[in-house]
């Protein structure tokens, strides 16, 4: 009796040694996210592992793009997959807008916007705004000194890009459009042109002739013919109101005049006046 007694002790003291020695030889795989799995790696190849679990005899198939590493019952450990670092999230960003040019690069470039026209008190077509923003660049571009102005055609290509319209401008600042065209400063102007009264003209001309009784000279009859012209001429008002911006959104110079004469495109000399006295305009 003792001896059994004795077996039995002997048996429970070497079960738990038996339990650590089981654990020790097993294969221990740690998954990127954190999982920890104990068993017998019975296979390894490019993509994958496979490994059954201690005690169990069913084939599980591990991608290796899961595993973090692997402590083989040997001791040895293999790095399997290495964690990257978390990936900074891309800036928001304009559907369709040009990357944003440096501050650095802004210097001595000047950018026309298309112009606001409005007649008799409704917005005239974006070709009637487009035409004055050329105008505009045709009489600066030869006084800009050591200044750049930007062609129109690629100023409004660059705003199409950006998702800028006539409808929308308003959304953005000052500062947003100067990054969007890389300049340093931005006209921009809005032209009014009013119809007010008619002037009316008229003329008259013609001839007089006199005819003489060859047989009676006492007897004698003057004729007069002749014509009138009348014409209307439509009389306008032209109002020129302009901006200038620097890319720090802030608004350097604004002025409005009025054209001294009455024609339809009298705002051109109202909108080279202006020019002369803003900032960007050297002579």
């Amino acid at each position: 009796m003792k001896r059994i007694l004795a077996t039995l002790i002997c048996i429970a003291c070497t079960l738990p040694l038996f339990s650590q020695n089981s654990d020790a030889k097993a294969d221990v795989i740690i998954k990127l996210n954190g999982d920890e799995m104990k068993g017998k790696i019975l296979e390894m190849n490019e993509d994958a592992v496979k490994f059954t679990y201690t005690g169990e005899t069913l084939v599980y198939n591990i991608k290796k793009s899961e595993i973090l590493k692997i402590t083989f019952a040997s001791g040895r450990q293999e790095i399997i997959t290495k964690p990257g670092l978390p990936e900074a999230a891309p800036a928001a960003k304009t559907a369709g807008a040009p990357a944003a040019v440096a501050p650095e690069d802004h210097r001595n470039k000047i950018a026309i916007l298309p112009f606001a026209f409005i007649t008799d008190g409704q917005p005239a077509a974006d070709q009637v705004g487009e035409k004055a923003q050329s105008e505009c660049f045709a009489m600066l571009s030869k006084h800009a000194g050591l200044n750049t102005v930007l062609d129109t055609r690629t100023t409004n290509a660059l705003l199409i890009k950006a998702g800028i319209n006539n409808s929308n401008i308003k959304g953005f600042t000052m500062d947003d459009i100067c990054n969007i065209l890389g300049v340093e400063y931005v006209i921009e102007a809005v032209v009014t042109v009013d119809k007010t009264t008619q002037t009316a003209y008229s003329s008259s001309s013609g001839t007089a002739t006199t005819k003489t009784d060859p047989k009676n000279t006492n007897n004698s009859k003057d004729r007069y013919s002749g014509s009138t012209f009348a014409t209307n001429t439509q009389n306008y008002k032209n109002v020129v109101l302009l901006n200038v911006y620097n890319d720090q959104g802030s608004n350097v110079y604004s002025q409005e005049r009025q054209s001294f004469f009455n024609t339809d495109d009298a705002y051109k000399n109202a909108l080279e006046y202006l020019l002369k006295r803003s900032p960007v305009y050297h002579k």
